[in-house]
């Protein structure tokens, strides 16, 4: 069954067509020039995009898949839910400028933790909630970043916090995807547009996105 997002994005003219452009080897946990690398799931990654690319010391995010057991997975086969992968953001940071802890505080804030295998409208276990760690410090920042988180939350947290095995990139037009399309896609000023201002009214991202088109900090 396809989803509410999926439709729109049809009637917005997205397609299904095309792979996975590149896999990270899940073992390293650093990116680019003492860079970092945080990988998270919260349901739709077209949100979860948008929040972190308007967070200071982001300089890199891409959307993809991960979690599952399927190599290479499609868009459309991942939205059929047999592939066992979430759809997640890869976020690569500067730890000189924004901390794990910081980015795993907006995380909490910027979807609902406690819905198992649902954001909103948008159901199916591609849209769990999940943390997936890269080294032994990222895990135990996620776990305690999910009890400091709890104790605000009446309901149970339903996070997964797992280790990174593989990520797998997104097709091409899921890439910067809000930004691009957001008067194009009635999911975009439905879903997307509210959670970007509203977080921005609680001074937790910046009103404008600090990564470019092709993913480089401004």
């Amino acid at each position: 069954m396809r989803t509410m997002r999926t439709i729109l994005g049809m009637i917005a003219g997205v397609g299904f067509s095309g792979t996975a452009l590149m896999a990270a080897d899940g073992v390293a946990s650093g990116g680019e020039g003492g860079r970092e690398r945080l990988t998270l799931g919260g349901g739709c990654f077209w949100c979860v995009e948008a929040v972190y690319q308007r967070i200071e010391g982001v300089t890199k995010v891409v959307s993809g898949y991960a979690g599952g057991h399927v190599p290479n997975p499609t868009y459309e086969q991942v939205c059929e839910k047999k592939t066992g992968h979430a759809e997640v953001v890869q976020i690569e940071f500067d730890p000189a400028k924004v901390k794990v802890e910081h980015l795993l505080e907006v995380f909490w804030v910027a979807h609902d933790p406690t819905t198992l295998n649902r954001q909103g409208a948008d159901r199916g276990p591609q849209y769990r909630s999940i943390i997936l760690f890269e080294n032994e410090a990222q895990k135990t920042a996620a776990e305690a970043s999910k009890a400091k988180a709890q104790k605000d939350i009446f309901e149970p947290i339903v996070t997964e916090i797992v280790k990174l095995e593989k990520f797998y990139a997104a097709e091409g037009y899921h890439q910067n995807y809000f930004n691009q399309n957001a008067s194009k896609n009635p999911y975009c000023a439905v879903v997307i547009e509210p959670k970007v201002r509203k977080l921005v009214e609680k001074g937790v991202i910046s009103r404008k996105p600090l990564i470019g088109v092709e993913g480089g900090a401004k």
